[in-house]
């Protein structure tokens, strides 16, 4: 009789995706409301990647906000080719697949990156080749001009943000304080990682796209002399740098990049917006990077399609993270992540905790609900997709893990306080990453 009644329920797969599909395996991410930890499909053995955000800690910290605005966000970070009109991914962005909530958490299942993110390999290495930059630089650009003609801003572009997958190659990820944004109404909002941060942010004058072209020149100036261009022992320093001081590359620098690659990066870290490469409208800007001389010798075709053989392959003998996560994992937690069915009610729930049932809607890549964003939230269309093997996704395929194996996943998939616009108005806030850092 006992046997019976401790029987697992069967799981319905075709019913609304919950934590009970997927198999938990190891913790690999910590951040300010939750944490990261690789799963594997009960059903299609699939190997992701699980942010988890405890809700009653994004309440406290006042990020309700900045969750639902990040699930919307990335589900409408979806490319759909002319060959491909079903595929929902972007080649060189870590996509959405699944997302759902129980009574503590909402969830994230993201595509797995085995490689790790820059941030690892560059406190590890020092420095990254030349040509491996070239590559990311080529691969990022494609995604930023991506999401920009999605009128989307990612406003943290930095190393930690960037993942490899495990044939080299990088994809953005982290839209916590992402936005839309419009040419009409400028942003104001003092918002992302300060060293990375554009002087049109800093100055706070206004900012649109543009932003994320300073950023980018400057992660790759990092990648690839191992510093900023811009630094400061308290964070006015830095920003008076960042505002004011000159472009300087390092004595060695030609030693490190071509003449070409500094030209590129110089051209990045323009202070005229209207002279910064990437930033021209309509396509032009994306145009004018690809035809630089640093990057006009690549096959773009090739690149979109992650046919490029990428310089630097992540070791896959290794953990491409920090592993003492899991260790805290195992010893420290007093409330370990398990499924459970709900309880729910609503009656009962605070305002936000409402809000965050009512619009952190479920999301299945395979059955795409697409949701409106007003408050009833009703469906407004549904595409169902039968095999994601007919349908030829840019997500490389992942190579199963036995269970108890190591499974590498990167360290910085951060769950901070941020802000976001919302209702025409916006929180000022940025990470406080010591200006004096790396």
């Amino acid at each position: 009789m006992g046997a019976l009644c401790c029987r697992q329920q069967p799981i319905d797969f075709d019913g609304e995706v919950n934590l009970f599909h997927f198999n938990l395996l190891r913790c690999v991410g910590k951040g300010a409301f939750g944490k990261v930890r690789v799963v594997q499909h009960k059903q299609t053995k699939d190997l992701y990647a699980l942010k988890y955000i405890n809700k009653a800690r994004c309440v406290k910290q006042k990020a309700v906000p900045n969750i639902i605005q990040e699930r919307r966000l990335l589900e409408e970070v979806r490319r759909r080719p002319k060959k491909l009109p079903l595929a929902i991914d972007h080649p060189f962005i870590v996509n959405l697949r699944y997302a759902f909530q129980d009574d503590e958490n909402c969830f994230f299942v993201l595509d797995l990156m085995l490689g790790g993110d820059l941030r690892f390999h560059l406190e590890r290495l020092g420095n990254l080749s030349e040509e491996s930059v070239q590559l990311y630089t080529a691969e990022l650009s494609s995604a930023l001009s991506y999401l920009h003609e999605k009128r989307i801003i990612h406003r943290d572009i930095k190393p930690d943000n960037i993942l490899l997958d495990e044939q080299g190659h990088a994809h953005l990820t982290d839209f916590n304080i992402a936005v839309h944004y419009s040419e009409r109404r400028m942003l104001t909002g003092v918002a992302g990682s300060m060293a990375y941060m554009a002087p049109e942010i800093l100055v706070k004058k206004g900012y649109l796209n543009t932003i994320d072209w300073w950023s980018l020149g400057i992660c790759m100036y990092e990648l690839i002399f191992g510093k900023r261009p811009y630094r400061g022992r308290t964070n006015g320093d830095l920003t008076h740098s960042i505002i004011k001081d000159n472009l300087r590359f390092p004595d060695d620098a030609e030693m490190k990049c071509s003449k070409r690659g500094i030209h590129f990066l110089s051209c990045l870290l323009e202070r005229d917006v209207t002279k910064r490469l990437g930033c021209k409208p309509d396509g032009e800007g994306l145009r004018d990077i690809r035809e630089h001389p640093w990057l006009s010798s690549l096959d773009w075709d090739k690149l979109e399609s992650k046919q490029l053989q990428a310089p630097f392959i992540p070791d896959s003998k290794r953990a491409n993270f920090d592993a003492s996560h899991e260790l805290e994992e195992l010893l420290l937690e007093d409330n370990p992540l398990k499924a459970q069915h709900r309880k729910k009610d609503v009656s009962t729930m605070s305002p936000e905790m409402r809000q965050m049932e009512e619009q952190f809607t479920p999301y299945n890549f395979k059955q795409m609900r697409r949701r409106s964003y007003y408050p009833n939230n009703q469906i407004v269309s549904t595409m169902t997709v039968t095999s994601s093997s007919g349908l030829g996704y840019s997500r490389p395929t992942t190579p199963l893990t036995p269970l108890g194996e190591s499974s590498p996943l990167p360290n910085h998939f951060e769950m901070r306080e941020k802000e976001l616009q919302q209702q025409g108005r916006e929180a000022e806030s940025y990470d406080m990453r010591p200006s004096n850092a790396f």
